[in-house]
């Protein structure tokens, strides 16, 4: 399809990569970005880039991935709890500044021909183009005048911030430091040689016991809250070497996920944030824009008219970001009750945290990172790290022999018989969320029981659901706890077992 005139409004990294993908696929037609603040204007520190992001922009536009690329930083990941650090010696993880990645995106855009114009707010309704793509953030303005774009935004339990300190850390790191007011976990990872993003995160009890809900409202929105980055240098000094913390606008927030019923109006798409956004922990929101605007300029150029590709672009693009979106999901309420996971080996914990929301299956860390996954797993099986790992991971952690109480099991399978048992209380999990107060009041009801088995729906999303709620068990029960699985997701189960979210396994047809 032949486009004449578009516009973007928003300047962030995935409106400016859909201007020079549109204008690579449309050399003729005038292209331009307008950004209402200045081009040096951001928010932020680091932008991560996974391997498979990589991919992705290598395939989509090889020469700006390469400048991309030019001017980040490599770096590899770790996990800590008190003393011990477990390590993964992954190479393929970078990190760029926002600023740097804003600079190398709007050189590309220019070099392919688009107008950049800043210092001003356009809408949609004053531009007369063939389309308009509103990458305008979690806060759109164009999302927000339109409800038939028909936005629905949640707010998660925890808060969070980001601020930056003026040194480059060894790794990627996951951190949790216990103050006298609660726990407090820190994201981090370097992103140039002399800077690394914190993104530090906490529950709301704790938030308030440390007097954050009073420096939150006496901190205006377009300030930093430096009391709590005083209060957050101090507990992580040792994670910091002594260095303080940056803020840019930093405060306390809750995160956001922002769902659309659609995507696009007339000729207005929306791209990255403003059509949607998935937690932090599963990735950052520019590598969904920027899958966006590849998938949008696929879409325009084999289609006829432009609502026969936003509509494409629609119907290709949605499946990948609610499945994205459902995982992450998981991810923030798995580090939101992050601290009750704290007596694990640190390995074990890993694990946990790799197979945490269903993406990374156990077998697949297993070939990744087989040293760290190996020690986690010996950790559950309670057997020397440096013994030989076997060849068939999954069959050896399902026939590991359980100890609970008075009890012995020979392996981690349920028997059938301990179903009828009058000790047993059979719970049929039919809850959307783990978390929510539904299942809170399941746990609740079960936590006098001295065996809890829980069963449900067969469908894969019902059984991750069953094996957090079994973690909450766990956790506050001292009932042994069994979760019923199909056959298909019996890998689901074995990584459970291994993080500690059930204690014996029934495999049913």
């Amino acid at each position: 399809m032949k486009l004449d005139h578009v516009a973007v409004i928003g300047g962030g990294p995935g409106g400016l990569y859909a201007a020079r993908l549109l204008k690579l696929s449309n050399p003729h037609a005038d292209i331009a970005v307008y950004e209402q603040s200045s081009p040096d204007t951001t928010f932020g520190f680091g932008v991560g880039l996974a391997s498979r992001t990589q991919r992705n922009l290598r395939q989509a536009d090889a020469p700006s991935l390469d400048a991309i690329v030019a001017r980040a930083y490599s770096h590899e990941m770790s996990m800590q709890v008190g003393e011990s650090i477990a390590r993964l010696a992954r190479g393929d993880l970078l990190a760029i500044a926002r600023t740097s990645l804003l600079s190398v995106l709007q050189e590309q855009a220019r070099d392919a021909g688009v107008r950049l114009e800043f210092g001003g707010r356009r809408e949609p309704a004053d531009l007369d183009v063939d389309l308009v793509i509103a990458s305008d953030g979690i806060n759109s303005a164009t999302r927000t005048a339109d409800s038939r774009f028909g936005a629905d935004i949640a707010t998660g339990s925890g808060l969070y911030l980001w601020c930056g300190t003026d040194f480059a850390l060894p790794s990627a790191i996951f951190v949790p430091v216990t103050t006298e007011h609660g726990t407090f976990v820190a994201h981090a990872y370097p992103y140039a040689p002399d800077r690394s993003t914190f993104l530090i995160e906490t529950d709301v009890d704790t938030w308030t016991r440390a007097g954050f809900d009073a420096t939150t409202a006496a901190t205006d929105p377009t300030e930093t809250d430096e009391a709590s980055l005083r209060y957050l240098e101090k507990a992580f000094a040792d994670t910091l070497h002594n260095h303080g913390l940056i803020g840019n606008r930093t405060r306390w927030m809750k995160f956001r996920t922002v769902q659309c019923r659609n995507w696009s109006v007339g000729n207005v798409v929306l791209l990255g944030d403003a059509a949607h956004t998935a937690h932090y922990s599963i990735g950052s929101g520019t590598k969904l824009a920027m899958e966006d605007a590849i998938a949008l300029d696929a879409a325009l150029v084999a289609a006829e008219t432009v609502g026969d590709a936003l509509a494409e672009y629609e119907r290709v693009r949605r499946p990948a970001v609610e499945h994205l979106q459902q995982i992450a999901v998981r991810s923030e309420q798995w580090w939101e009750s992050f601290p009750q996971r704290m007596d694990l080996p640190v390995e074990q914990l890993m694990v946990a945290y790799m197979t945490r929301a269903g993406k990374v299956g156990l077998e697949r860390f297993l070939e990744s990172a087989p040293d760290v996954a190996w020690k986690g797993i010996a950790s559950y099986g309670q057997v020397a790290a440096d013994s030989e790992a076997p060849i068939d991971a999954s069959r050896w952690i399902l026939a590991r022999p359980l100890e609970h109480g008075d009890r012995s099991f020979c392996d981690r399978f349920a028997p059938p018989a301990l179903r009828e048992d009058p000790s047993t209380t059979v719970v049929s999990v039919d809850v959307e969320s783990a978390w929510n107060e539904k299942a809170t009041a399941v746990v609740d009801e079960a936590r006098a029981s001295s065996t809890i088995w829980l069963t449900g729906s067969d469908e894969r999303d019902h059984v991750l659901t069953r094996l957090d709620v079994a973690e909450r068990m766990m956790c506050s029960t001292s009932a042994l706890v069994v979760v019923e699985v199909p056959t298909e997701c019996v890998p689901d189960a074995v990584a459970g077992l291994v993080s500690a979210r059930t204690h014996l396994v029934f495999v049913g047809s």
